[in-house]
């Protein structure tokens, strides 16, 4: 059955309260005042152009769906009030089944899409849009929390304290989402294994990606760009383990890739450019293989705070490799040593960057790669690549 209503909040209530499984609620043009709208039965709230659902920032949640199998569509939602002891939101989810939340768009939401305790819901082609307030002061975009199969897809998302969020996530997929300016994390996540992240773009947030605590994570094909800051990054790997990266561009980061204690990690056919680091690897990072990516053009191609190194470089290609290739077989006969000394000391004196493009600091990383006493030794690409085949134009 379809159901249609010119406007006015008793109105809603009233037909979401009457509504049959099945049934499609189709809401009309104009601002709709009121929060708290309690779905409880399986149907489809179908918004018409210019239809807008309005808290005025007052109350608590907009939509609450209580009910599996719900449809939300083509909606505007906005003005969810801020509250320090609930997490208020546009679309708040609890302990649900199938729910679809379809080009909706979401302004100054708080928590814009909330998911608690759900499984085989999809998120997909919405617009959200926070006020841009701090971290202390802003919810997430789109919070996901002790979900399974839970599909993020083709969303906008800006202005919020994390972009994306999933914790204790099983199954999660995140693909074609664009997430930016927010005030910490384009995406977080955290206890959240089985996961792959796809064909996203971070940019210009407070940090690009955080993952965490987490194994068996797959990120293909992601843009990490612009995340600048001096705590900032691409992308953070932190205790995590069995994770495969494929096919991400890291361009204009201060770190694209910061890793601490992460394990068993194939990177392979990224390309790094004109970041201030390019890998970071700290401590507990082992086991690692790092192949067929190129570094061009980084303050930094990779540092280490250790002079030994369990992990694999090879057929890498180095921007800033001066060796030769008699053979001609597209390899450098030389193996290449990608951590200078200046990195090193910069990692234990911080205020050393003001050296930065100095005669000294060039005579330095001149005689360690001559007479090598600091860097570690068995970081070394063996046969490094003479020319890119990971760059785009």
């Amino acid at each position: 059955m379809h159901r249609a209503y010119p406007g006015g909040e008793n109105t809603l209530r009233h037909l979401l309260s009457v509504a049959a499984n099945g049934d499609t609620i189709r809401v009309m043009p104009g601002v709709h005042r009121g929060h708290t709208f309690d779905i409880r039965t399986s149907i489809t709230l179908l918004g018409q152009p210019g239809a807008v659902i309005d808290a005025a920032s007052t109350g608590s949640s907009i939509l609450l769906v209580n009910a599996d199998d719900v449809a939300i569509r083509n909606l505007t939602i906005r003005n969810v009030a801020v509250s320090y002891v609930d997490d208020n939101a546009a679309i708040k989810v609890i302990q649900r089944q199938r729910v679809a939340i379809t080009n909706c768009r979401i302004e100054n939401g708080f928590f814009a899409i909330y998911l608690s305790k759900s499984s085989n819901c999809r998120v997909t082609g919405n617009t959200i849009i926070g006020t841009e307030r701090d971290e202390s002061n802003s919810g997430n975009g789109i919070h996901a929390w002790t979900c399974r199969d839970i599909l993020v897809s083709d969303n906008s998302v800006s202005g919020h304290r994390d972009g994306i969020y999933f914790e204790f996530m099983r199954h999660g997929t995140v693909m074609r989402n664009h997430s930016w300016r927010n005030a910490r994390y384009g995406l977080h996540f955290m206890f959240s294994d089985s996961c792959s992240y796809k064909t996203n773009t971070f940019e210009y947030n407070g940090a690009g990606v955080a993952v965490m605590y987490s194994k068996w994570i797959e990120m293909f094909d992601n843009n990490f760009q612009h995340n600048w800051g001096p705590t900032s990054y691409g992308l953070l790997l932190k205790d995590i383990t069995d994770g495969h990266l494929r096919g991400n561009r890291f361009v204009h980061n201060s770190v694209a890739i910061h890793g601490e204690q992460a394990s068993r990690i194939l990177m392979h056919n990224n390309t790094f450019v004109r970041n201030g680091y390019g890998l970071r690897i700290l401590g507990g990072c082992e086991l690692n293989t790092i192949t067929n990516n190129a570094f061009d053009g980084n303050t930094f191609d990779v540092t280490t705070g250790t002079r030994e190194s369990n992990n694999l470089f090879r057929e890498n290609y180095w921007s800033a490799y001066d060796g030769y290739d008699l053979d001609r077989d597209g390899y450098g006969d030389v193996p290449y040593h990608p951590v200078r000394l200046y990195a090193l000391l910069v990692e234990q004196m911080p205020s050393a960057v003001i050296l930065m493009h100095t005669a000294f600091i060039t005579i330095l990383d001149l005689t360690e790669r001559i007479i090598p006493t600091m860097t570690p030794e068995t970081l070394v690409d063996s046969k490094p690549l003479m020319r890119p085949s990971t760059m785009q134009p």
